[in-house]
């Protein structure tokens, strides 16, 4: 187990070098930097400029400053951004709480519901119920987050004259504000989750309950609820949990721009303006918090793969 442990770190330390590699290649690739966008219509002479990247570090050749910026980022310096000055760290370590809440709440939101709705309709099979669900599923994996966000907010103020506050304020500010605040951001990312993983649970619990050992556990007198709680939902939690990782991404990329859209000060709104500004190094440290985020999530969802599937023995299946 230790070893595939650290190989599995090994191979996620590669993911993010590869991903923090191109990203810091390809936004050096787009027209225009960001000294060019800070002295726009300044007036400012070629001369100054160069001076001023020079002071960036963005005159030397894309490869000269990776290898220097990767150099600082091994003892624990991410730079400093280009436009407040301040050091890198500072900034994303100041929003990353605000991401990291609205993403947990809203997987948690989309695989509760998405196992409920997905174990009712498979129980109910061909009913009016399971119709329900699968259109609902359809429905919603179909449909972009932020335009979900979007007919929320709009049904709200239409019907309930309501809309969430613009001024965010944390959790322990005003527990009431903030979950005002981000209770639509929260349900659109975690609907194309919970659409998903109902797809996923249905199935899956479909092929548990008409298996073998099911009938042999129907046929030892077991009770209905421990048949499908204890033993068929427990067998489907393996492909929920592989679904479940996937949406991680998901999460992650809407929260850009639903943060934007609800002026949540969170790590993607931090991402979005600095690819807009060409920060660089804001970019690269938002980039290598999502990588890294997303292959520890990975890591440890195949370490879950063996707790709860008792057919995967951890000295063979995980070697």
């Amino acid at each position: 187990m230790t070893l595939y442990v650290l190989r599995r770190l090994g191979y996620g330390a590669v993911v993010m070098l590869l991903v923090t590699v191109f990203v810091f290649v390809i936004m050096r690739l787009v027209p225009g930097d960001a000294v060019s966008l800070q002295l726009q219509d300044t007036g400012v002479s070629a001369a100054e400029a160069d001076a001023l990247r020079a002071d960036f570090g963005l005159d030397a050749p894309v490869w000269t400053q990776l290898w220097l910026w990767l150099g600082d980022a091994a003892r624990g310096d991410l730079g400093t951004s280009f436009y407040s000055g301040a050091p890198v760290t500072e900034l994303f370590l100041e929003r990353v709480p605000v991401t990291v809440q609205l993403g947990l709440l809203a997987m948690v939101i989309g695989a509760l519901l998405g196992v409920a709705f997905g174990v009712v309709a498979a129980l109910t099979r061909g009913s009016l119920v399971d119709g329900g669900v699968r259109l609902f599923a359809v429905a919603f994996l179909s449909v972009p987050n932020f335009v979900v966000a979007l007919l929320l907010l709009t049904g709200l103020a239409i019907w309930f004259a309501w809309s969430p506050p613009i001024v965010y304020t944390g959790p322990g500010e005003d527990v009431t504000g903030w979950l005002q605040q981000i209770a639509i951001p929260v349900l659109a990312l975690g609907t194309g989750g919970m659409a998903a993983i109902a797809r996923m649970t249905r199935s899956s619990m479909l092929e548990s309950l008409g298996s073998d050992y099911i009938r042999t556990v129907r046929a030892k007198g077991a009770r209905q609820r421990t048949v499908v709680l204890k033993h068929a939902l427990r067998n489907s939690t393996t492909a929920v949990l592989t679904l479940l990782g996937l949406e991680l991404a998901t999460v992650l990329g809407g929260t850009v721009i639903l943060e934007q859209m609800f002026a949540i000060p969170g790590t993607g709104q931090l991402i979005y303006q600095a690819v807009l500004d060409r920060d660089y190094p804001v970019v690269v440290a938002c980039t290598i918090f999502y990588a890294g985020l997303f292959v520890l999530t990975i890591i440890v969802l195949d370490l879950l793969y063996a707790l709860v599937d008792p057919r995967i023995r951890t000295g063979k299946a995980l070697s």
